[in-house]
């Protein structure tokens, strides 16, 4: 696909403005990941958005029952979770805690049955966004060290019992249009692509 191309993939609701800005971005990719994935542009708001990272989201790695409340990235869709969106059943905030990927590093030094040239180079991997279930957060200065998110450890929720009133203490970012678009394409192709290799026929049961 040419570069091109990409434009008649971009959201449709953008200024001409923002929309030459993302194009901009996706064209530097995957040399500019960094802090333009964020945006301050919505941090007042009383909102929950789709990619947003929150402090004390409550977490538990089965079969582990503990359950500590983490910093963690938002996976629900921002329609979805928003409370004046009635629904006939309650909703569920889904999303995933958010690691320090020095820490993780520093496990896979001491656990992993890689060497450490391989480890680096996985390490290398993640900040370029080339592993497919892992998305990676730039340091957002006083806020965020360099991070990770695993899109195979989901958590959820009820959507209603997390207030909206303090977000602006809880928030610890919120995606730029460039940052949302990398997260979508990566949480879509972790969830979504089709190469099983397995045929799966209609059969009469």
């Amino acid at each position: 696909m040419r570069l091109d191309d990409f434009k008649l993939y971009l959201p449709k609701f953008l200024s001409d403005e923002s929309d030459k800005e993302l194009f901009n971005c996706l064209k530097d990719f995957p040399n500019n990941i960094d802090t333009r994935l964020y945006t301050n542009y919505l941090s007042d708001t009383n909102v929950i958005y789709q990619g947003d990272g929150i402090n004390d989201m409550l977490v538990i790695n089965l079969p582990d029952t503990e359950i500590k409340p983490v910093p963690s990235m938002i996976l629900s869709n921002t329609c979805d979770i928003d409370l004046n969106n009635v629904r006939n059943f309650p909703s569920q905030i889904v999303y995933a805690p958010i690691f320090n990927l020095e820490k993780y590093q520093q496990a896979l030094y001491k656990n992993s049955k890689k060497n450490e040239e391989q480890i680096n180079s996985h390490i290398q991997s993640i900040k370029k966004q080339e592993i497919t279930q892992i998305f990676y957060l730039p340091k957002i200065e006083g806020k965020l060290d360099d991070s990770i998110v695993f899109f195979d450890r989901v958590c959820n929720f009820p959507n209603k019992l997390i207030s909206r009133e303090n977000l602006k203490e809880k928030r610890l970012f919120t995606l730029s249009d460039y940052g949302c678009y990398l997260f979508l394409l990566k949480l879509s192709i972790h969830f979504t692509r089709i190469r099983d290799k397995v045929e799966r026929k209609s059969v009469n049961i």
